[in-house]
């Protein structure tokens, strides 16, 4: 079969300014989608690049086919015998089956199977022009975007998340004729706003994105765009005797903000420097998208620097401009700053009587001291200092009422922490109220101090403990009070840090504390939930598959960091050469217990043994008892593992040379009582038998 002609495809759709938090998802978003849809209608294709500036989103595919391939097709048809008469003459069955393959019946083959003979249909299905493929799987790629609310514009009924403007559809040389969100596909592109050509005419998608860039002043490709912005910054900030202050957030929403970065650098009062460095932080980058520079001991400097979407031909009246802007935010942060330190936290509890946390759930006066009451329980397990977690617990929400968080959200415990200090509160109080909402998202900080750890965990707990007991448990995808990323902040909390930490006890401690009384079995609910969270956890890191996790979950054990241990014992012992033995071992014997419907706990009598494998079994097993009895309440789950791993050869011996349901009921239960404490002992750290392990 020959080869498929290519041409390098591309599609740009030109908007109003995109939202620039979301640029990077559509972007990448469009290409996997377009790439997705080429694939699953066999259209051939190289490599796929993504394109993205405020008002445009483009792929360009390199040689995809002009066309699909031929295929050949097959299609069984009716059993000759009812496909023609006794004359030979076809039936109706015979002559519909060739109209369906569009065909006449002297075409068709036939085919001798085991259940007899069939007609069948072999052809060749000519490959449907790209042409005629591509309009489609455009638009089917754009509709799987992910836009929460999609606006309509103008007269016409296409919707998208913003009005669309230009259509640039070019395979090859050609314009792919095609009608896609109200706009005609064509081969004119969109320059700079105020820079460049008006219109960029592109002969073929090798102009793209050079004539972009070259005539246009639109730099399309993201990354590049966002290299020349860190370049940029460095630099500025270099030469302003500093290091810019940029997180990826910050550089991936400017980055989506401009088509045209131009570095500026500009300055503001030093007394603002008074303000704690997240004010003016935030300030920066919150408010205007502004780099702040810091100096080489994180000290920040009165100067920020900022990306202009245009080479002005002054400059200076860029700075002036966003140095005029600048300055009332500070002025503003400064007033807060002094305004909310004439009260301490304490004080601001009364106000929290007036904010309602969740319907049916009190104030957030009355959580605060839910969270506190359990913020000591968990302080208690953890021997941590009891006092200070309490009394962090009854301040930690306070800098909610202030006017600098009312101003600034994302200051949140961070103020608290300031204003906590200001009050001549102990650190380790200030502390905790900083570190409480740690982990805020997946990959975030842990707290850093005990306190700040208990206060933690008993903050998500009650949110958890709160919305499921009112009923409110998560459904689907639906999660809108954060209950999976709480529940993934206790995880990584106690799991990280290896905090030993009974969680069931401070669930029933949590409902206890909890405005709605909830049904009994909330508490169950509450534990599936945060252990599914675990399982996920380590499914994303790509560590323990379901078989192993689910041997170890059965138990429902109070520790995560004891589940973790377990894990990783368990994770060892799959890879021991006797590990496929005894999991399938543990499986026969959790069968022939079950079916036995034997649930002896007792310990069998050696002086009904009659055959020699099973005396070996006990005493091997009686040896590995007193062996990893000290291992067990060490919790070297690895070393009881190995250790078991020894009774390999008698347990394979045992079941080829033992009868275990023996005629003589004494002897028949005597040998189901070695096997249930066999079972019993690797039960101790996990249920093998739960275990799929290849032969190596």
């Amino acid at each position: 079969m020959s080869a498929t002609p290519t041409a390098d495809f591309l599609v740009e759709l030109g908007t109003e300014e995109l939202p620039p938090t979301a640029l990077k998802t559509l972007m990448l978003a469009f290409a996997a989608g377009l790439e997705a849809q080429l694939d699953e209608t066999h259209l051939a294709h190289g490599e796929v690049t993504a394109y993205a500036s405020p008002r445009r989103l483009a792929v360009k595919v390199d040689a995809l086919a002009l066309a699909q391939q031929d295929q050949q097709v097959e299609q069984k048809g009716p059993p000759v015998r009812i496909a023609f008469a006794e004359d030979g003459t076809p039936t109706q069955a015979a002559t519909a089956f060739a109209e369906k393959c569009g065909v006449p019946v002297s075409e068709l083959s036939r085919e001798a199977t085991p259940k007899g003979e069939w007609l069948v249909y072999r052809g060749i299905e000519p490959g449907r022009g790209a042409a005629e493929l591509l309009p489609q799987c455009v638009q089917r790629a754009l509709d799987g975007l992910p836009i929460p609310r999609r606006m309509r514009w103008g007269a016409g009924t296409a919707e998208f998340v913003r009005p669309v403007h230009w259509l640039v559809m070019l395979h090859g040389k050609a314009v792919v004729p095609a009608e896609i969100l109200g706009v005609q596909a064509g081969r004119v592109s969109a320059a700079h706003r105020f820079m460049g050509d008006a219109a960029i005419e592109l002969n073929s998608p090798d102009d793209y994105p050079a004539r972009l860039q070259t005539d246009g002043h639109v730099i399309a490709d993201f990354g590049e765009r966002r290299r020349q912005i860190v370049a940029a910054v460095t630099d500025a900030a270099s030469a302003a005797g500093g290091t810019a202050v940029a997180s990826d957030e910050l550089l991936d929403e400017v980055t989506a903000l401009t088509e045209w970065p131009v570095a500026v650098t500009g300055g503001f009062a030093e007394s603002f420097l008074a303000l704690p460095k997240e004010v003016i932080v935030s300030t920066l980058t919150g408010h205007q998208r502004y780099f702040p520079v810091a100096d080489k001991d994180g000290k920040l400097l009165p100067v920020f620097i900022t990306l202009a979407n245009i080479a002005s031909s002054e400059p200076e009246k860029v700075r002036d401009g966003n140095e005029r802007v600048i300055r009332p935010r500070l002025a503003d942060a400064a007033f807060f700053w002094e305004a909310d330190r004439k009260s301490s936290l304490e004080a601001r509890c009364a106000a929290l009587e007036n904010v309602v946390y969740q319907q049916g759930l009190g104030t957030l006066a009355e959580r605060s001291e839910r969270v506190s009451a359990l913020a000591g329980r968990v302080a208690e397990q953890m021997g941590s200092d009891v006092a200070a977690t309490t009394r962090a617990g009854l301040l930690a929400k306070c800098d909610l009422v202030s006017g600098m968080v009312g101003e600034f959200p994302e200051l949140q415990g961070t103020m608290g922490r300031y204003y906590a200090l200001a009050d001549d509160e102990p650190l380790a109080v200030a502390d905790a109220i900083a570190e409480h909402y740690l982990p805020r998202f997946a990959g975030d900080d842990l707290p850093a101090s005990d306190s700040g750890r208990a206060l933690a965990i008993a903050d998500k707990l009650d949110t958890l403990c709160g919305i499921f007991g009112s009923g409110k448990k998560p459904s689907g995808n639906r999660d809108p009070f954060g209950l999976r990323r709480a529940a993934l902040g206790i995880v990584r909390i106690i799991v990280e840090l290896k905090l030993e930490i009974d969680l069931p006890v401070l669930i029933a401690a949590s409902l206890e504390l909890q405005p709605v009384p909830g049904e009994p079995a909330v508490a169950d609910e509450v534990y599936d939930f945060i252990v599914d969270r675990l399982r996920g956890w380590y499914a994303e890191q790509g560590l323990y598959g379901g078989e192993m996790f689910e041997a170890v979950r059965w138990q429902r054990l109070p520790s995560l960091a004891d589940v973790d241990a377990r894990l990783q014992a368990v994770a060892g012992f799959v890879a021991n050469p006797a590990a496929e033995s005894l999991a399938a071992a543990n499986k026969r014997i959790a069968n022939i217990l079950r079916k036995a419907d034997f649930s002896g706990a007792s310990a069998p009598d050696p002086t009904l043994f009659s055959e020699a494998a099973e005396r070996e079994l006990f005493e091997s097993l009686q040896t590995a008892r007193k062996s990893v009895a000290d291992l067990l309440a060490a919790r070297r789950y690895a070393d009881v593992l190995g250790r078991l791993a020894e009774l390999r050869a008698p347990v394979d011996r045992f079941f080829d040379d033992v009868m275990v349901m023996a005629d003589d009921q004494q002897v028949r239960d005597n040998r189901l009582r070695l096997l249930a404490g066999l079972r019993a002992q690797f039960l101790d750290v996990a249920d093998i038998s739960r275990l799929s392990v290849a032969k190596g």
